[in-house]
């Protein structure tokens, strides 16, 4: 078996990834304070075909170089925009008919490999701080709380961790829908 070089990974150049179909899914990131973070969503999100993120609260913005560092560029490839309030958003894409899924551990949260997609449906995921998680009033006003189960002795993962279990559990459903 041999590594594959970089020109050999046949990936899209930035114009084309603009062109390429998504998948229905937005990712909301709710007062992110680790730059490194917010990078590391940036290249899941380009990795999996995400359609858009939100950047809320105190989530930093492009161009910064410790987000950089981490996106490698994918700052250029997703579409994304800052909303100062995740409620507000939120509110606005349910009234687009987004449905809204809080990753957050709460009472009567879904468990990922439960959760069931409408292949028809724009979805939005939204992640919340390293140390808070998401915000109460949001997760109360999502359509969906999800949890990603654990086993061991800690009670969270890093954000970018969590986003990349959950986008990669929803871009197969996507795929297998479709």
């Amino acid at each position: 078996m041999r590594k594959l070089k970089n020109s050999e990974l046949g990936r899209l150049n930035v114009e084309d990834f603009k062109k390429t179909a998504k998948i229905p899914l937005i990712v909301v990131l709710d007062n992110i304070r680790s730059l490194n973070n917010i990078g590391s969503v940036f290249r899941t999100s380009d990795a999996f075909l995400i359609e858009k993120i939100y950047l809320c609260g105190i989530t930093a913005q492009p161009p910064h170089k410790e987000i950089h560092k981490t996106a490698l560029g994918a700052t250029e490839s997703v579409a994304w925009e800052y909303i100062e309030d995740t409620l507000s958003l939120v509110q606005k894409l349910k009234e687009e008919n987004v449905k809204v899924a809080s990753i957050e551990q709460a009472e009567n949260s879904t468990m990922l490999q439960d959760f069931n997609i409408d292949p028809n449906q724009k979805y939005a995921i939204v992640m919340g701080n390293e140390v808070k998680g998401v915000q109460q009033e949001v997760v109360s006003a999502s359509n969906y709380c999800i949890e990603i189960p654990q086993f061991g002795t800690k009670h969270s993962l890093n954000i970018s961790v969590s986003c990349g279990v959950v986008l990669w559990d929803l871009f197969k459903k996507f795929q297998f829908k479709n």
